[in-house]
């Protein structure tokens, strides 16, 4: 991971507790969910195009209760998104 503007930039390849402690960096009330904008920041921090309409496209799919944010639970319908529509490759598991 590298740092930018004090934030802790991911790799492309990266296990899925590495991409959990990434995304709690954009965590703003420290509520232990993700919302949508919270997201969105996490996805312009990778200079992502559309970071908005992906973010939105993100919660669509891994937001099953539809309550707006993206819980714990949730967690594993974000990384598979990640991993099929972020161009990310997260590994449940430590490869070393």
């Amino acid at each position: 991971m590298a740092f930018m503007r004090g934030h802790l930039l991911p790799q492309r390849e990266m296990t899925a507790g590495e991409f959990r402690a990434w995304l709690r960096q954009f965590d703003a009330d420290r509520d232990g969910r993700i919302s949508r904008e919270e997201l969105q920041r996490a996805l312009q921090s990778l200079h992502t195009w559309f970071a908005w309409w992906k973010a939105r496209a993100a919660m669509k799919e891994a937001d099953v209760n539809r309550n707006g944010v993206i819980e714990e639970e949730e967690m594993g319908r974000l990384i598979a998104y990640a991993n099929e529509h972020l161009r990310m490759k997260i590994y449940e598991y430590d490869s070393s």
